[in-house]
């Protein structure tokens, strides 16, 4: 098992990208984002904007600090 820990900056990515991120599909990520929205605020154009990023990371937590172990 494998303890390493991705490195995730935060910047500009576009809904494929973020669910790459979470090892999702991108359904499954607009599922996820469905309920915070009315935070997150509407993308504009292809990508999410570093402050939306930063408020989803914040609202699902960071991509890699899942704990799949026990």
């Amino acid at each position: 098992m494998s303890t390493e820990r991705k490195k995730v900056s935060i910047k500009a990515y576009s809904i494929g990208e973020l669910a790459a991120l979470y090892e999702i599909s991108v359904r499954t990520m607009n599922r996820w984002l469905k309920p915070h929205l009315e935070k997150v605020g509407k993308r504009e154009g292809r990508f999410y904007s570093i402050k939306q990023v930063s408020v989803i990371f914040e609202q699902l937590g960071m991509p890699g600090d899942f704990d799949t172990a026990g």
